[in-house]
């Protein structure tokens, strides 16, 4: 981690940065605002609120996207309160141990790593589901939900959005990992939760899960459609997207899939031999699933 450390007070300056060097930090000084300004990048800013009346609230500025640690003599508005308003994220009162100083460094590092991957991982999210066409029912849930689905993607979306939407996070649990009901039941009850797999569970084990969800904020996911979940249900089909890499559908499902995306591609003959069926069954799937031949 680089380091600048601005003060005034040249042995006290000289001081901080021959401990946190030994550490294995790299530092270098400004006792100057002006000094401080140069156009240097560093992860944090180690800064006095008393350079002899100097307007320190530029170097605030100008190091807004490093971590900015106020060295203060006495708490007031002028050293603390104001500064943080303006970008400053934490501080020290004179004299501190070094000790006291390394742990806030560490600590507000760790929490903007936190906040850049928190940030990453939910653009991603949001850029891999706006294609999701999910149906409007945010309104209508009732938990606990059973969401019955063809695409797990979808499913992901729908409680993603949901969350998101009530700006409340939640915990996710696969029920192909163990003691998934110890870890149902050390879930706060008033948290949100997120269980996928249910279509991987024995009978036996399903009337546990559903035991263990009741009266509870709970979603729950599966690709078995004709699952009788004793909840409230919400069933997501994706019939307009080319199939994604890791799912599995039925036959059923699979055959209505090519029916709905290629019908238009390729003449009956041609798309009946690809599914290794005759004509006549082709016309009878297309009655069977409700589709209507396009012109």
């Amino acid at each position: 981690m680089k380091i600048l450390i601005v003060e005034n007070e040249i042995y006290l300056a000289q001081s901080i940065a021959s401990k946190l060097t030994e550490i294995g930090y790299k530092c270098d000084i400004a006792t100057t605002v002006q000094d401080a300004l140069k156009e240097d990048k560093y992860d944090s800013v180690l800064l006095s609120t008393n350079i002899s009346g100097q307007n320190f609230y530029p170097v605030i500025k100008k190091h807004q996207n490093s971590i900015i640690i106020l060295m203060i003599s006495y708490i007031s508005n002028d050293t603390v309160s104001n500064p943080i308003k303006a970008g400053a994220n934490d501080y020290v009162q004179k004299p501190f141990m070094i000790e006291e100083l390394v742990r806030k460094l560490k600590h507000l590092n760790d929490f903007d790593i936190l906040q850049r991957e928190n940030t990453t991982y939910k653009d991603y999210l949001l850029h891999s589901f706006e294609s999701s066409n999910l149906p409007k029912v945010a309104n209508k849930i009732k938990f606990p939900a059973i969401i019955k689905t063809n695409s797990q993607k979808m499913a992901d979306a729908l409680v993603f959005e949901y969350c998101s939407s009530i700006k409340k996070s939640f915990s996710f649990i696969s029920l192909t990992s163990s003691n998934t009901i110890e870890k149902i039941n050390k879930t706060p009850a008033d948290e949100i939760i997120y269980i996928t797999e249910l279509q991987k569970m024995k009978k036996s084990e399903k009337v546990k899960i559903f035991d263990a969800i009741k009266n509870r904020p709970v979603f729950i996911s599966t690709t078995d459609l004709t699952e009788n979940a004793p909840y409230f249900y919400i069933e997501l089909n994706n019939n307009s997207k080319i199939l994604e890499q890791g799912e599995i559908l039925s036959i059923d499902d699979y055959v209505k899939h090519i029916i709905l995306n290629f019908q238009n591609k390729f003449p009956d003959t041609e798309l009946s031999k690809k599914l290794g069926i005759s004509r006549k069954s082709l016309w009878e799937k297309r009655k069977k699933y409700g589709i209507n031949k396009k012109k």
